[in-house]
C-alpha cells in the first residue's frame, strides 16, 4: 500500500500547492476564473480527445466495462434517492439534499486521470477516459434532473438539452472516439498541436482543484458533509468493484474502475448548485472534506481493489 500512496502523493501535493497559490497575495485573484474557463473549454477537452483518439481498446472488454460502469451509476442513484426520506427526517432541506446527491455521485476526472497516468500510464488514461465518455452524459442528466425536481421554480428542458449537447467534455469524448474509429489518422501537425495543448491539462486541472477548496471546511466538517463523504469515498468504490468482480473483470481494469469511483467529487457541481438553487456552501464544504479524506482512502481503495482482482 505504501508504493500506491507514494505514487499518488505528487497529485495531492499539486492540489495543495493550488490551495496555497489561491491565497498568495502576489497573484491577481482575477486570474482564476479565466484559468478555469480555459481549462474547461480547451485544455481538458483536448486531453480527452487525444487520449481517446490514440487509445488502443483491443485489450479491453468494452461491453463489460460499459455495463459495470453504467450499472454502478444506476445503483448509486437508486441508493441516493432511497435516502431522501431519511434525509428529510434528519432535517435536511431539499436544497441541501441536492448537494448531498451531487457530491456523492459526481467524480473528479482531473484527479482520476492524473492518478491513472501515474500508476498505469497510457492504458490507465485510456480506461479512465472511456469511463468518462460512458458516464459524463448520464451523470449530468441525473444530477440536473435532481436539481430541477428538488429545487424551487421551473427549468426549461430545452435549455437543459442545449447545455448537455454543448458540454465541451462530452464533445471532446465524442470527437476522440470518432477519430479512433476512423480508417485514417489525424493530420500529424494538427495532432501535435492538440497534444501540446492537452499536456498542460492535468497540471492546471489539479491546481484548479486546490484553488477551489476551502481549508476550514475540512477542519470543521458538519454532519451533512460527513454522509456524502462516506458515500462517495467508500460506498461508491465498493459498488463499482463488486459489480466488476461479479461481471468477471480482473487485474488492472478493476483497479482503474475503483479509482474512478474512489476519487472525490467534481468541483463543477458547485457552479450548478449555485445556478439552480442547490446548497452551494454545503457543496464546497463536502468537496473540500472529500479531497482531504481521499488522501488516505484512495490508496486504500486501490490496494483493496488490486488484492481482490488479483492485479
Amino acid at each position: 500500500m505504501i508504493p500506491i500512496f507514494e505514487s499518488i502523493l505528487p497529485i495531492f501535493l499539486i492540489v495543495l500547492f493550488g490551495a496555497v497559490l489561491k491565497r498568495a497575495r502576489f497573484i491577481d485573484q482575477s486570474v482564476w476564473p479565466g484559468l478555469e474557463t480555459i481549462g474547461y473549454y480547451v485544455l481538458f477537452p483536448s486531453l480527452l480527445f487525444m487520449t481517446l483518439a490514440r487509445a488502443d481498446f483491443s485489450g479491453l472488454e468494452l461491453g463489460t466495462v460499459a455495463i459495470v460502469t453504467l450499472a454502478s451509476v444506476a445503483a448509486m442513484t437508486a441508493l441516493l434517492l432511497a435516502l431522501y426520506p431519511f434525509a428529510r427526517l434528519r432535517g435536511l432541506s431539499d436544497a441541501s439534499y441536492t448537494s448531498v446527491f451531487q457530491t456523492s455521485s459526481r467524480w473528479n476526472a482531473f484527479i482520476a486521470l492524473a492518478v491513472a497516468d501515474k500508476i498505469s500510464g497510457t492504458e490507465g488514461l485510456a480506461l479512465v477516459a472511456l469511463v468518462m465518455a460512458l458516464i459524463v452524459v448520464p451523470l449530468n442528466l441525473i444530477n440536473v434532473a435532481v436539481l430541477v425536481w428538488f429545487s424551487p421554480g421551473t427549468r426549461s428542458l430545452s435549455m437543459l438539452a442545449k447545455r448537455i449537447a454543448g458540454n465541451p467534455l462530452i464533445l471532446g469524448c465524442i470527437a476522440g472516439i470518432a477519430v479512433n474509429a476512423a480508417p485514417f489518422d489525424l493530420y500529424a501537425p494538427l495532432a501535435q498541436s492538440v497534444d501540446l495543448i492537452a499536456r498542460s491539462a492535468l497540471g492546471l486541472g489539479l491546481l484548479m482543484v486546490g484553488a477551489g477548496l476551502k481549508v476550514g471546511d475540512a477542519v470543521r466538517p458538519g454532519t451533512a458533509a460527513l454522509l456524502p463523504t462516506a458515500l462517495k469515498l467508500v460506498v461508491f468504490p465498493v459498488i463499482m468493484v463488486g459489480l466488476a468482480l461479479i461481471a468477471g473483470l480482473s487485474g488492472e481494469t478493476v483497479t482503474i474502475l475503483a479509482l474512478c469511483a474512489a476519487v472525490p467529487t467534481a468541483m463543477n457541481g458547485y457552479l450548478l448548485a449555485r445556478q439552480m438553487g442547490g446548497d452551494a456552501p454545503l457543496y464546497a464544504a463536502v468537496a473540500t472534506l472529500q479531497t482531504a479524506v481521499s488522501f488516505l482512502t484512495l490508496p486504500a481503495a486501490l490496494w483493496a481493489a488490486a488484492q481482490l482482482a488479483g492485479g
